[in-house]
């Protein structure tokens, strides 16, 4: 039987639990019960994603120290638009339609604690490109 709401929620990975304040509000709540878990299940194709940015922009990414790099992941979720939305449509789409209609709701505050949540997860797996740039078959584990 077809149920995508609860097919889309089963495959979501576990989070692990943290201790959440009793007063988070609506879009804290939206960030660390859906938005982590999908962010951690699309992993291995954001990373692959991002790769693929790299390397259309002729890997000016590899010859960066670190630091830059950090602000180059930065300017590339938050000045390049196409970009972005194109990540944001990945991540979107592993919503239930519930979640959706919640999601816009509060869209513009959505929008920047997914952006955060990806830039802070591609920052730290910076290293990961590295691989990826030596080795077509290394495969990421969220």
């Amino acid at each position: 039987m077809y149920d995508r709401p609860n097919d889309m929620r089963r495959i979501r990975p576990e989070i692990g639990k943290t201790q959440l304040p009793k007063g988070m509000t609506d879009a804290e709540h939206f960030q660390n019960n859906i938005l982590r878990p999908i962010l951690k299940l699309q992993n291995p194709l954001l990373l692959a994603v991002f790769q693929n940015y790299i390397e259309k922009r002729k890997g000016v990414f590899y010859t960066l120290h670190t630091s830059k790099r950090l602000e180059y992941i930065e300017k590339a979720l938050f000045k390049d638009q196409k970009f972005r939305h194109a990540l944001q449509g990945m991540i979107i789409g592993l919503f239930t339609v519930a979640e959706y209609q919640q999601y816009s709701k509060n869209a513009s505050a959505l929008n920047k604690r997914m952006m955060h949540l990806l830039s802070e997860r591609l920052k730290g797996q910076v290293q990961a490109f590295e691989l990826m740039k030596s080795s077509d078959k290394v495969e990421i584990v969220p």
